[in-house]
């Protein structure tokens, strides 16, 4: 049986949102209206900047103001953006998840990326990081290429534990000797689905949950040096600080 390996992207590999870079770029270009932004995202753009409140929350907030905004818009004839969101912003990842999709390469283990992020950003990033094969929240278009404003999402837990059943089913994987890598709570199935799991730089909500496991480690990352913390130790809770 094969080994796999099992990688989310945004806050996982990607330092950032792959979806409100392309966001950004639509603006930018002019493609969708800038009310979209000022009028709508900007305020929960820079609260979730800011680190006040949830951040999964701050997420599904954005994502629905993402989906509304490409409603109409012509899949083939933004996919230039695509391509330049994914050329200038590829490599802005974490060193330990590249590192850790180096390593599972030269093992020869199947790399897979399981994300919420658009599929087509998605499909994009996994041809740069030359992956086995990809999933990312489906964004349905009609038959002349426009977006419907219906999706697939691929963020949430149940959808991301159906992705890993895909992946084992079609790639005979040994779950037991498998990796998986995720930081939102939307990736706890996931990282309990295989024998070692790694949260990268987690959520709170991720972090109490994780807690009760003893095969996810715990990797933060600042600046140029990486820490490896043990889950069960008492965390300070934010707003007892604040």
């Amino acid at each position: 049986m094969a080994i796999g390996a099992f990688f989310d992207i945004d806050g996982t590999l990607y330092r950032d949102s792959l979806m409100i870079e392309h966001f950004k770029k639509l603006l930018k270009y002019e493609v969708i209206d800038p009310v979209m932004w000022y009028g709508h995202v900007e305020k929960t753009y820079n609260m979730w900047k800011k680190r006040r409140g949830n951040y999964e929350d701050y997420m599904e907030e954005l994502a629905d103001i993402y989906i509304d905004a490409i409603k109409n818009l012509n899949k083939q004839e933004t996919a230039f953006i695509t391509k330049q969101v994914i050329d200038l912003k590829w490599d802005s990842v974490y060193q330990f998840t590249r590192s850790r999709i180096k390593f599972h390469k030269e093992q020869g283990h199947q790399v897979f990326f399981i994300s919420g992020s658009p599929d087509y950003l998605v499909e994009a990033m996994a041809q740069k990081y030359e992956v086995t094969e990809c999933i990312g929240t489906q964004y349905l278009t009609d038959e002349s290429g426009n977006f419907t404003g219906e999706i697939i999402r691929m963020w949430d837990a149940d959808s991301k534990k159906k992705a890993i059943k895909y992946f084992t089913e079609k790639y005979d994987l040994d779950l037991s000797k498998s990796y998986a890598y995720g930081d939102t709570n939307g990736d706890y199935t996931m990282l309990c689905s295989v024998g070692e799991g790694y949260a990268i730089n987690p959520t709170n909500e991720l972090l109490h949950r994780l807690k009760t496991t003893d095969h996810v480690r715990v990797i933060v990352e600042r600046k140029d040096v990486i820490y490896e913390l043990d889950p069960t130790v008492k965390t300070i809770e934010l707003d007892k600080v604040l």
